[in-house]
Order: C-alpha cells, then structure tokens, then sequence
C-alpha cells in the first residue's frame, strides 16, 4: 500500500510541475504579446487664446435668428484650449519622456512657433501634427483640442 501513495505523491507533483511550466509558457507568451502592441504616451496642457468664427456672422445656416443662432461666434471670444496630445512610442522605457515632450508643446505656443488665436480646434491640431512630425517623423499621434474641455475635436494621424 506504501507505493501506492507514493505514486500518487509522484503523480500530484509531477502534475503540479505539468500546471506551472504551462502557466509559466502562458504568461511568457503574454510578456511577447504585450511587447508587440503599439504604445502611445500622452500628455495634457491648457492654453487661453482668443478666436472667432468668421462665417458665423453671414452663412444662413449659422446665423439663423432662432434659438440655433450662433452668430456670436463670428466675433473674438475667449476660450482656455484644452489639449492631449498622444504619440507612438517604440519601447516601453521613456522612448520619449513625457515631461519633457510636454515642455516641449507648451515652448511651442510660448516662444510663438505655433499660434492658437482665430483658428479652430481642427486647424490647432493639424499644426500640432506638423511640429510633432518635424521632430518625431515616423509615429502615430492622436490630438484632442477642447474649448474649456467642453467641445472640441479628435484628430488621429497614421504613421508616416
């Protein structure tokens, strides 16, 4: 009876050895599927600007006189821009750090390379998109640009 149970002692051991080397394969496989998927990094920051929407004041179907007028929006108005700015990144150890790339879209308004007043979220963000290239060519950015984070747009560049 005595090697019976150490058979069965032999067994459970080798079958727990069986279950670990199988979760062991599984999570490697993960591992080798998590370091295929693309990655992107983001980083948010607000800039007040000043813009208007020229054709508001003159196309019929903005200036209606009812209650969906919004002719007011063909004189300067104030907004604080709400930006995230998203890009692709090659590895998963700061490829690009964040902070610094934020500090780097913040200099771009501050030293005046891009420009916020009398465009339109869209037109900010095709902007964005071309210093973003000239410095990062190759990768996918995704930019969203909000008026006072309440409206605003979504642009998604493939990578070139």
């Amino acid at each position: 009876m005595g090697w019976c149970k150490n058979l069965r002692v032999e067994t459970s051991k080798k079958y727990i050895r069986h279950i670990m080397d199988t979760e062991q394969q599984h999570n490697q496989a993960l591992i080798e599927r998590a370091k295929q998927s693309s990655k992107m990094i983001w980083v948010t920051f607000r800039k007040e600007g000043i813009h208007k929407y020229p054709a508001a004041l003159t196309d019929p179907k903005l200036a209606t006189g009812g209650e969906d007028d919004v002719s007011f929006l063909g004189y300067p108005h104030r907004h604080i821009f709400h930006f995230q700015v998203a890009i692709e990144v090659f590895h998963d150890d700061r490829d690009i750090e964040f902070i610094q790339f934020k500090r780097w879209m913040e200099k771009l308004y501050a030293e005046k390379t891009l420009q916020l007043d009398f465009k339109s979220c869209e037109m900010m963000s095709d902007d964005i998109f071309v210093e973003i290239t000239k410095k990062y060519p190759g990768r996918a950015v995704e930019i969203e640009v909000s008026e006072d984070g309440e409206n605003g747009s979504r642009a998604k560049y493939e990578r070139s």
